[in-house]
């Protein structure tokens, strides 16, 4: 869960990440299986510490192993991921929408390069999309102009 709300990756792109390309570093690149496209990622130190943590924890057979295996040692599917996480009332989905709204949430003071920046990250044509994809409400859009100060 933690991996999906700091990154905002999809589930897919998280499901077929291995350990040797999150664990011990501050960056690593994936190319999204969505759309094909290179993105970097940033790890903040408390993601870097969880991530090590949940390598000791769970102690996989090597660096190379898959990130999310099951007990059979099989990776999961996108269906099971949710249907695990519907047990605490989240989705696959709702993890980039977690992060998304973190980030606009935490840049309230300028919400419009927030919702720029996620344009980017999420790799949106447009920030309407992006508005559209973070279910901001019209009171919060407008909301933004209130802000603003010359």
């Amino acid at each position: 869960i933690s991996l999906g709300c700091f990154t905002g990756l999809r589930i897919s792109d998280i499901l077929s990440l291995r350990w040797k390309q999150i664990l011990g570093t501050d960056e690593f690149t994936v190319i999204e299986q969505k759309t094909g496209k290179v993105r970097t990622i940033r790890l903040n130190p408390q993601l870097q510490h969880h991530i090590k943590e949940c390598y000791e924890h769970i102690n996989p057979v090597g660096i190379n192993a898959p990130i999310l295996i099951s007990q059979k040692g099989t990776i999961f599917t996108i269906q099971r991921i949710n249907i695990i996480l519907k047990e605490v009332n989240f989705s696959c989905h709702s993890l980039r929408k977690t992060f998304g709204r973190q980030v606009y949430n935490m840049n309230s003071d300028n919400a419009e390069l927030a919702l720029v920046k996620l344009m980017e990250l999420f790799n949106h044509s447009s920030v309407a999309i992006t508005k559209r994809y973070l279910g901001l409400r019209q009171e919060e859009i407008l909301q933004t102009y209130d802000c603003l100060s010359f």
